[in-house]
Order: C-alpha cells, then structure tokens, then sequence
C-alpha cells in the first residue's frame, strides 16, 4: 500500500502524521502473537458470556430459581448492561491505554465468572453476571483500540476478523465443553475453571501487548464521551451506518434464537441433529466470514475509494431471498442449506461494519465507534426481536394456522433486506466522506 493510498484512506495518516519513535507499527511474530491473545480474549468473553445459557437446568436445579430469574440473569438486564456501559470504557480506552482497559477488563469479567461458580443465592449469582457483564463491556472497544495504535491499515481489516473470530469459536467451545463438562463435575466446576483461565489469558495480555504508542494530541480527545457519540451520530456516513446495525440486531437474534427450534417443530429434526448440523456450519460460517471478509475489507481500503460497505450489503441482500425460501422449504436439508448465506452474512459484516466506523471516527475515537457499533446492534435488535418472534408464532398458533414459527421468522429476512438497503447507502455515504477528508 503506497502512502499516497494510504492517507488518502486511513484517517491516522489523514489527519496527524506518525510519529516515529512512537508510531511504529508491530509486524512479524509480534504482531502474530498480539492477534491470538486478542483471539482468545474474544473467545472466552464469549464462552464466559454463553455459560449460563449451557447451565441453566442445572443452575436453576441447584440454586431454586424460578424461570423469571433465570431470565433476568441471561437477558435483557445483561443486555443493557453491556450495551450502555460499553461507551465509558470505550472512552477510556480512547483516552488513555487500551492495554490497561482491555486487560481490567479481562480481569474483572474472569473473577466474576469465577465468583459466580460459589454462588448460592439468586442475588449474589446476578451480581456476578453484572460484573461479567460490566468487564466484557469494553472488551471489544479495547480489543479494536489495541489494533488500531500497534497494527499498520493494511492489515487491520484481517486483525480485526480474526478478534472477531473468537465469537464463533468461543460459541463453539462452549456449548460442547461446558455442556461435556458440566455433566461430569457439575456448573460450579465450569465456572470457575473458564473464570480462572480468563485470569491467566488477563496476565498474558500484559507481557504480549507491550507498551501502547500515544495518539497524538487532538481536541477529540478532551470531548466528553457523549458529546463524541453525538458528533460521530450527526456525520451521515456513521448515522446510515448505525441504522444498518440495528437492522441487523432485529435479524440476527431471531435468526439465532429461533432457527434451531423452527427445525425440530417444521422438519422433525431430533435436537442432536440440528445441533450438530446447524452449530457446525455456523461456526464454519463464521470463521470462513470473519477471516474472509477481514482480508476483503483490506483489499477494499487499499482500493482508495472508500466504499468499504458494498459486499456486506449485497450478501444481505442474497441472504434475505434464501431465508425467505428456506421458512418455507420442503425438506429439512434444503433448509439447513438455505440457511448457511444467512450465516455467513452475519459473520462477513463483522469486519467491515467495525472497520469502517474507525474509519469514519478518526484518531482517538475508534474504540467509542466500536461501542456505538455494538449498541445499534445489541441493544433493540436482541431485546425485541425474539419477542416479535415469539408473539406472531403465539398468535398463528391460536389461529390454527401452521408453520406460526416460520411466519414469525419472517422478521430475519425482511430485517436483512432492510440492513442491506441501508448499507448500499452507507456504503455512498462513506466513500463521500472519506474522500472530502
């Protein structure tokens, strides 16, 4: 990537040139080395954050719970709590060292997963998930802030599809170990085993990561956090950005949440069956996407013309035609396979989503447009989606009329089609802005 291309793109070079005894980016074994840690930072933050879902009978068995409780711990209190906490630590992050917030971070979410495995009380177990909650908050933001002040533009894109590979493989590890696990030696053994590893993940963080290089000094930086969410909301490349992740909350979590069941009540599936089929594929789905679409969105930077946007939104827009087909599918298996573009779209926009709002955002502020990335996607989408979901299937069901799960489903590929909509006009947006810097 010449220099010309890459001041004309990477809003670092754009708006403070490097300083060399501070800017030097890692490379080689260095920065091959950060990218794992990062990787099982984002792995175990999901396994710690998908645990209670894993162990939830034997939780509730255990401890007495009520299902109401078991709700409160795993949803929308969680929800909102790592959604809105996310923005002042990503601020910190910003301001000051992402190695110093990402590793607290690590630490408090790792001793909470660990506390909560002495839990003997409704109260102290909510407690403990507050503070996994409070400790992932920042992860993300952190874990993009890092990258951006020790990794050159070129390879952010592949630096961020491997971080946000830890989601599906932390998925993947931790429904088949913790639910293995939890059989044997029991939920308090999980617990405490995944809290205690995180801690030592936390350590490793600190002498991989090294010294973080300051940002140069710029008025952002001094901005309250409100005011910067404000400011990056009012730009019209982020605002069309934003709408699109919450297009793409209301697709996903439904997508998510309901597939599964949709499977076993529409084509009979036994739950070993679809589990295997349906987890294995997404999980390939999502480290062929966010591996795939990191190095694409390199690609597409080093392209100089800033429309960074365009082939996530497109395979939205294919997803939507084959979800749409695939409610109504004959057999099982064509389901199943008309599900996967689904999938891979999910874990594809990863990169591209989170890399073009530090584009958008600027020196500084990159950490807090990953925040504000995560509450458009996090927030409505997986409060209300499912919701949605459940109240149209209840109401066909009522009604006498089949496949109620199938026609509440419609919301994924009505919602993927308007994230896709939105993107192609993010996409003009951002190329716009980029190029008047």
């Amino acid at each position: 990537m010449t220099e010309t291309v890459a001041r004309s793109i990477d809003p670092v070079a754009t708006r403070a040139p490097p300083i060399a005894s501070n800017r030097e980016y890692v490379t080689g074994p260095r920065m091959a080395a950060i990218s794992i840690v990062l990787l099982l930072i984002n792995a175990f933050s999901q396994i710690d954050r998908i645990l209670p879902f894993i162990l939830s009978e034997k939780i509730k068995e255990d401890l007495e719970l009520t299902d109401t409780e078991m709700g409160l711990l795993t949803g929308l209190a969680f929800a909102v709590c790592y959604a809105l906490l996310s923005l002042p630590v990503a601020r910190a992050a910003d301001r000051g060292s992402p190695r110093l917030v990402l590793v607290s971070c690590v630490l408090i979410w790792s001793v909470m997963t660990t506390l909560g495995g002495f839990a003997a009380s409704f109260m102290f177990l909510a407690l403990t998930r507050l503070g996994v909650a409070f400790g992932e908050a920042g992860a993300v933001p952190a874990g993009h802030a890092l990258i951006v002040r020790k990794i050159s533009p070129e390879r952010r894109g592949l630096s961020i599809g491997l971080f946000a590979m830890g989601i599906p493989l932390g998925t993947m590890v931790g429904f088949a170990a913790g639910g293995a696990i939890a059989d044997v030696f029991g939920w308090r053994v999980v617990l405490i085993g995944a809290g205690a590893i995180g801690i030592l993940i936390g350590l490793l963080t600190v002498l991989v990561a090294g010294p973080t290089p300051p940002l140069p000094t710029t008025a952002s930086r001094n901005e309250p956090f409100l005011r910067t969410s404000l400011d990056l909301l009012s730009t019209p490349a982020f605002r069309w950005l934003f709408a699109g992740t919450i297009f793409l909350g209301f697709a996903g979590a439904p997508f998510y949440a309901f597939s599964i069941p949709f499977l076993i009540r529409s084509h009979g599936f036994t739950a070993t069956e679809v589990g295997v089929s349906f987890g294995m594929l997404q999980g390939l789905m999502g480290i062929i996407g966010t591996l795939g679409g990191g190095r694409w969105f390199d690609f597409a930077v080093r392209s100089g013309t800033g429309k960074v946007l365009g082939p996530p939104a497109i395979l939205f827009l294919i997803a939507s035609m084959t979800t749409t087909v695939a409610l109504f599918a004959p057999t099982g298996w064509i389901a199943i396979a008309l599900f996967v573009p689904g999938m891979l779209s999910f874990s594809f926009m990863l990169p591209w989503g989170f890399g073009a709002s530090h584009l958008i955002a600027g020196p500084g502020r990159q950490a807090q447009a990953t925040s504000l990335v995560m509450i458009g996607s996090g927030l409505l989408g997986p409060a209300l989606g499912p919701l949605i979901v459940g109240i149209v299937s209840d109401a066909a069901s009522a009604a006498d009329i089949s496949n109620g799960l199938g026609l509440g489903l419609l919301i994924v590929p009505l919602s993927t089609v308007a994230a896709g909509i939105t993107l192609l006009v993010a996409n003009q947006r951002v190329g716009v802005f980029l190029r008047q810097r």
